[in-house]
């Protein structure tokens, strides 16, 4: 009995790797977001399908679970990697009393990977990645993180950054930030990472304040070093003062 757990990256079949590919093309079932289903239709051919919406994922685990216990090798899909704010660890939960049932998990490209590429290098030295999403953790906790990771003069990397019920959490998030951080100091925003219509821009983290974003945005933050060298934004590890 195996039970796949596969990061497919942004979505684009260049970004998504063979061994995920592979997993997928061996598995009777695919389970997985229906965006994240649209996303492979082109790679599993007429495999039979579990899917469920957002908000349904102790459901969609579990239905992938017991269709493996039957005896068929399933593929659960997850944006980006399975383990970073994906289904790894849920999966793992809910099966944890079916030790006979053979999990592995497959990684994929991250949206903190994939957007620092489009950026630049802005995640070269040490950074910390936080969802500014409260549907599981409570904000006092975010704003916690937020704050000890400026303080800490991390790069940061923010995921889900905004949503129609959130509409001002980056601007919150910003203002503790700027607690810490200079105003200038240099940041990045990526859209539609690996995706059509991928774009990223550079502003300081006084712009980023005010800027427009979506859940497909992913921002950067850059540390106390983070500077933009030919429109491209950098983060030296320190190799230049050694």
């Amino acid at each position: 009995m195996k039970l796949y757990v596969i990061g497919i990256g942004p979505g684009g079949a260049d970004q998504m790797t063979p061994r995920a590919l592979s997993a997928m093309q061996k598995s009777d079932i695919i389970a997985g977001y229906t965006v994240y289903i649209d996303l492979v239709r082109d790679y599993i051919g007429n495999k039979e399908i579990l899917q469920t919406p957002m908000k349904q994922e102790i459901d969609r685990c579990v239905k992938a679970r017991d269709a493996a216990l039957t005896g068929k090798t399933v593929s659960m899909i997850c944006s980006g990697d399975a383990g970073v704010y994906g289904m790894a660890g849920l999966m793992h939960e809910v099966c944890a009393e079916y030790p006979e049932l053979e999990i592995e998990v497959i990684p994929g490209i991250t949206a903190a990977c994939g957007g620092a590429a489009v950026l630049g290098a802005p995640l070269v030295h040490d950074f910390a990645v936080i969802s500014l999403s409260d549907l599981l953790t409570p904000w006092e906790t975010i704003a916690k993180r937020l704050d000890f990771a400026s303080q800490a003069d991390f790069s940061i990397c923010l995921y889900n950054p905004s949503s129609r019920k959130r509409a001002d959490y980056l601007q919150k998030a910003c203002n503790i930030v700027l607690q810490s951080k200079a105003p200038d100091t240099p940041c990045g925003i990526v859209r539609n990472i690996g995706r059509d219509g991928e774009q990223g821009t550079i502003c300081t983290l006084a712009e980023l304040r005010d800027a427009k974003v979506d859940m497909f945005t992913t921002v950067f933050i850059g540390n106390s070093q983070t500077k933009v060298i030919h429109g491209k934004l950098v983060t030296p590890r320190g190799y230049e003062n050694k």
